[in-house]
């Protein structure tokens, strides 16, 4: 579980891009603006608040990831997570009818 979420960490900071709300305004009204669609890592690197050693280190990481094979190892780690219970619930007849298919 641990190896999964720190695959899914990566995946989410580095990869994922997410608007963040810059104003909210009357729910009637119905309108929110946001910023631009960043991941928080490019956030990260346009913050003043970060040191210029810390963007330097994120930088080096990000450039030493590769999505397809991250995306390979979350998909193993969910396989092996999938499995162990199956495993689990062998006396459960409809499992595979309620869970993921692979």
């Amino acid at each position: 579980m641990n190896r999964l979420y720190a695959y899914l960490r990566l995946y989410a900071n580095f990869f994922n891009r997410y608007e963040n709300d810059r104003e909210k305004e009357n729910r009637k009204q119905g309108a929110k603006k946001h910023d631009d669609i960043k991941t928080p890592y490019q956030r990260l690197l346009e913050s003043s608040y970060v040191s210029e050693a810390q963007k330097e280190r994120l930088t080096r990481l990000y450039k030493a990831l590769d999505l397809f094979h991250l995306r390979q190892k979350i998909t193993a780690c969910q396989r092996k997570l999938f499995s162990l219970q199956k495993k689990k619930n062998v006396k459960n007849k409809n499992l595979e009818e309620t869970v993921w298919n692979f």
